[in-house]
């Protein structure tokens, strides 16, 4: 059984919106509050990049229970600008904003899957799954 909902990123409030709606599907699928913590600030870091360089954009949520497995998948969709060199946004500390650059990396990180599609011009699609173990 796969159930999906999606918040649409414009405002900074929906980026508020897309983290709760990702901890509320993390809590109903059974992630502990450690895993839970870790799907909503992947989420923030997803929906506010939409939010900087793309303006509008969805962060989708697909909760997946299948008798081998359960796992929350986030799918974060824009028609931006695209990125110009995926490498280099995945290494640690490459910011084009003036942060952290912990973005995309830490997103990385705190999931078990992360796959990025972007085609400058066209837009981007970063796919991650965190599976409940």
């Amino acid at each position: 059984m796969t159930y999906r909902s999606s918040v649409e990123i414009i405002t900074e409030w929906d980026i508020v919106a897309a983290r709760q709606l990702g901890r509320n599907e993390a809590k109903a699928l059974g992630f502990g509050t450690v895993d839970q913590a870790r799907i909503t600030t992947a989420i923030s870091e997803l929906a506010r990049n939409i939010y900087l360089y793309a303006s509008i954009g969805i962060i989708a949520i697909e909760r997946v229970e299948a008798d081998t497995e359960k796992k929350i998948v986030v799918v974060a969709t824009d028609q931006g600008p695209g990125i110009k060199d995926v490498r280099k946004v995945m290494e640690d500390g490459y910011s084009t904003s003036g942060g952290l650059g912990a973005g995309l990396p830490g997103v990385k990180r705190l999931m078990d899957s992360l796959d990025i599609q972007s085609v400058v011009g066209e837009g981007t699609t970063i796919r991650a799954e965190k599976w409940l173990r």
